[in-house]
């Protein structure tokens, strides 16, 4: 059995697909990319704005849930530029500690919907 969850708060899915499925337990987070939903658009002024707005839409969707950064197990990180990685990561890890920090693996790939620097998935669990 799966839950459908989407936020109202987070951008509109882009594709053919939920902001997130609930499976027992589990929440599975579809990668989210830099789009202010109430501004109606994407943040690409800088890699650390960007970055920002993956995760408060990640957050949203999190809080639909009725969860918080802390439950998250795993995370899969997509950038651009690994170029840009260290500044990306600064920010990233603002919204865990040490103690809650999840799983995680980070990769360059040639190309992000809408052409944004840095898309987001993840994984939590209540």
């Amino acid at each position: 059995m799966k839950t459908i969850i989407n936020a109202a708060l987070a951008p509109s899915p882009v594709g053919p697909y939920n902001h997130s499925v609930l499976a027992g337990d589990t929440l599975y987070v579809s990668g989210q990319i830099a789009i202010n939903q109430s501004e109606g658009r994407i943040i690409l002024d800088n890699i650390e704005d960007e970055t920002h707005q993956v995760m408060k839409n990640i957050g949203y969707i999190l809080a639909e849930a009725g969860m918080t950064y802390e439950n998250i197990a795993k995370c899969s990180v997509f950038v651009a530029d690994m170029e840009q990685y260290g500044r990306s990561n600064a920010v990233y890890g603002t919204y865990f500690n040490e103690a809650t920090a999840p799983a995680r693996e980070l990769v360059q790939v040639s190309n992000l919907p809408k052409y944004v620097n840095v898309e987001i998935s993840c994984i939590a669990v209540r």
